[in-house]
């Protein structure tokens, strides 16, 4: 059995990127990066499987902003390298979390430098930025909608409200020091930011191409395809409604028990393999 723990750790770790040296996440003593132990962060982006679906429900989110899209289309691999942009994202989280304040500020500086090249200009004849104040907080929140929807859907359903807007609050801080603006803080004011919004999001060829490119990608293994695929759907399933009906995958009712039931066990398969990951090295060195 120690064997099939460490093969299944081994590829998660590959999946993710995990100990390739592009993150470090060791801190000095007394440096509890920008949140630290007790935060609502640290809980939130602790657990693999709900991190792994919301991150699907996110990248689908996004990419019905035409600025996000555009960004996608122009000015990545995204037919070859979807699972390389997962990969990125998780190594982002990871370390703006768990990571030093020096490790977290490295990040946030590298993310900008990445955003001064990607501009453009929307099919419509719309000029477009990755800097983009607005746009920065359209994709901080297609994040933490869908990190937090899949907490709680997948890891504790009974997360209490005020959790939700401390890690709301706490994560928000990111965001803004990306360029964000006008970043909600609690979930009343997400809430009321996504239903504004929603009259600004399309879908399009482009984005149907996008989307098939991220949940028809070949699996990281041949090993790690079941799970790939239950995945797939439970980010779908955190999807809402009106989000999912926009990309033509809404899922009859009768299947999602289905699906929730596979990513719980997968859930439970995960956590008793994974001895190793970004949140227990932070704990470990509290």
């Amino acid at each position: 059995m120690a064997d099939l723990r460490d093969t299944i750790q081994t590829q998660v770790h590959r999946l993710v990127g995990f100990g390739d040296g592009a993150v470090d996440l060791t801190r000095p003593p007394g440096d509890d990066g920008l949140f630290g132990p007790g935060s609502a962060a640290w809980v939130v982006h602790g657990d693999f499987t709900a991190m792994m679906a919301g991150g699907v429900a996110a990248l689908l989110l996004q990419m019905l902003h035409p600025g996000a899209l555009a960004g996608v289309w122009d000015h990545s691999n995204f037919r070859r390298d979807m699972l390389g942009r997962l990969r990125r994202t998780a190594q982002f989280i990871s370390g703006t979390t768990y990571g030093s304040t020096a490790t977290a500020e490295a990040l946030i500086a590298k993310v900008r430098r990445i955003h001064d090249r990607v501009a453009g200009t929307l099919p419509d004849g719309t000029p477009y930025s990755a800097n983009d104040p607005d746009l920065l907080t359209w994709v901080h929140v297609a994040e933490v909608a869908s990190f937090l929807a899949a907490h709680r859907r997948y890891r504790d359903p009974a997360f209490p409200a005020t959790e939700q807007d401390r890690y709301l609050a706490e994560y928000a801080v990111v965001a803004e020091r990306l360029g964000a603006t006008g970043v909600p803080r609690t979930r009343a004011a997400l809430d009321a930011y996504l239903l504004a919004i929603r009259p600004q999001l399309r879908v399009d060829h482009r984005t149907r191409e996008v989307s098939r490119a991220l949940l028809r990608q070949q699996p990281a293994s041949l090993a790690m395809a079941p799970a790939q695929t239950v995945l797939m759907e439970g980010g779908i399933d955190l999807l809402p409604d009106w989000a999912a009906r926009m990309h033509g995958l809404d899922r009859p009712p009768l299947g999602k028990p289905a699906v929730r039931a596979g990513v719980a066990g997968i859930a439970s398969v995960l956590r008793w393999a994974l001895r190793d990951g970004s949140a227990k090295r932070a704990t470990t060195q509290g």
